[in-house]
């Protein structure tokens, strides 16, 4: 019977995970055709997964609360270049730069969003084909700006982004000079030190408070305090200094790094719970294999070949950490009262009405979060880059970010960090491999490159009929003269009203 559950267990996660297991297969099966060497996929994969991964994961908080996939987050790169064009103009640079931009993008992304949240709300149940055309009619607005109206309405005199005759914007915009790396360039130290005195500036406040009796110091706020203080104290040893001047983290010490963690992590859970807190339905096994399987992978850095690889391949630090960061918040949202109306109003608007929730309000903020994270999404990337393509940069992020999250398992009702995060993986795994692998299999680089757009508009195409094909089946599949729990109330009222 034991052998029979674990079996329908594995059946039902290779269902639910096919698209993601089919994928993985195909970029095996490309990795092998193009023989690329290992050392250049696993680079192109980290540079890709720091640059776009923060986007992806923009798109969660609408699948939550039900407006499915966000397309409408065109509009959010189109914040983040408008704000991106005039930083650029007025000669700021660097991490300086980069922030005004953070600040001026941000406002222009949450109007937006508001705007796309209340149209959402007039087009209940067509949320992802409206926010497709919206895309496009907000390019038509936004090549407007940067044609016409820059340059011949608002006077623009800037030969280096200014076409020659005087209006419109140049098609690309060198980014080497000014923003380039700026978020990236960040070195490990001047991190360190910005989050010390953050938490320092937040615990004081918090102390402040609690002697007024307007808060309660709690003893997580003290412990968070004496780890960054301590990890700041020991950034002054020499070799910690050295090590932490770099701006760039090899990856060996990331994963080493990242493992450690992780394992800490794990102990803290079984200490907490079942010494501390003693709870009798914790379950030590699962925490103790998350560590077993730490070291594993730690002992697999050992090998000859996979070594090599982790000591050449270097990686950004801010950018995941960034990306860390928005994982947290994605995953905290849903602990607060915002984040559970957001998860009723995804499962049922009929429930969330006859529990108090303004859905239509829940909605907008899904989208004003949504289409401001798209907008720093936005930002990160072209920073990356070194290149603002002026009028194409924004075309294509939502498809490639929604492509991206379903890759990973994610569906239109769906989606998790994990999903993203794996799904952003394998996406831009073939992204790098299929060119040479069109190349050494048909003697044609351009196959691999209809390959890989092919793919991408393929699974958007199938999580859409699935979807589809879902909400008819469960039309059909309910009784025809069964009511809903709502309008049984209803009926129930008006006949009380007419006794």
């Amino acid at each position: 019977m034991k052998i029979k559950s674990i079996s329908k267990s594995i059946g039902s996660y290779l269902f639910e995970n096919k698209v993601m297991i089919a994928f993985a297969a195909v970029c095996l099966a490309a990795i092998i055709l193009s023989g690329s060497p290992l050392s250049f996929i696993v680079d192109g994969v980290i540079t890709r997964v720091g640059r776009n991964t923060f986007t992806v994961l923009a798109l969660i908080i609408p699948v939550i609360a039900g407006l499915g996939l966000n397309f409408g987050m065109v509009i959010g790169a189109v914040a983040a270049q408008i704000a991106l064009f005039w930083v650029v103009h007025w000669g700021y640079s660097g991490f300086g730069g980069m922030m005004l931009c953070v600040l001026l993008a941000t406002p222009i992304a949450a109007f937006f969003g508001y705007l796309v949240g209340s149209l959402f709300n007039r087009m209940k149940g067509t949320e992802m084909i409206a926010g497709l055309i919206l895309g496009y009619f907000a390019d038509g607005l936004y090549q407007l700006l940067f044609l016409v109206i820059i340059g011949g309405v608002i006077p623009v005199n800037n030969p280096t982004l200014i076409i020659s005759h005087g209006v419109g914007v140049k098609n690309t915009i060198d980014l080497s000079d000014n923003l380039k790396y700026s978020i990236d360039a960040i070195r490990m130290l001047d991190i360190l030190t910005i989050a010390f005195y953050v938490v320092l500036a937040i615990t004081v406040v918090k102390l402040i408070l609690h002697l007024l009796k307007k808060y309660t110091l709690k003893r997580g706020d003290l412990i968070q305090f004496v780890i960054i203080a301590v990890l700041f104290a020991i950034s002054y040893i020499p070799v910690v200094e050295t090590f932490l001047f770099a701006d760039r983290l090899v990856l060996l010490n990331a994963v080493t790094v990242g493992l450690i963690a992780v394992g800490v992590y794990q102990l803290y859970i079984i200490v907490q719970k079942k010494f501390i807190k003693k709870e009798p339905a914790f379950s030590i096994v699962k925490p103790l294999i998350t560590i077993a399987l730490c070291a594993g992978i730690y002992a697999a850095t050992y090998i000859p070949e996979l070594e090599a690889v982790l000591l050449t391949v270097k990686m950004s630090v801010l950018p995941f950490l960034l990306i860390a960061a928005l994982c947290l918040f994605n995953q905290k949202i849903l602990d607060t009262r915002l984040g559970q109306n957001m998860r009723t109003v995804g499962q049922s608007q009929s429930v969330a009405l006859a529990s108090g929730i303004n859905v239509d309000q829940t909605r907008v903020i899904a989208m004003i979060i949504s289409t401001v994270l798209a907008s720093w999404g936005q930002l990160i990337y072209l920073q990356n880059i070194g290149t603002f393509a002026t009028y194409g940069a924004h075309l294509q992020i939502a498809q490639f970010a929604i492509a991206a999250l379903l890759v990973g398992g994610a569906s239109v009702q769906k989606a998790t960090n994990k999903q993203a995060i794996i799904g952003v993986i394998l996406f831009h795994t073939l992204f790098i491999v299929a060119p040479q692998a069109g190349k050494n299999l048909f003697d044609n680089a351009q196959i691999g490159e209809y390959f890989r757009v092919f793919v991408s508009y393929g699974v958007i195409a199938l999580s859409l009929a699935m979807h589809a094909w879902k909400i008819a089946e469960k039309k059909t599949g309910e009784p025809p003269q069964e009511s809903s729990s709502l309008e049984v109330g209803r009926e129930t009222s008006k006949e009380m009203n007419a006794s």
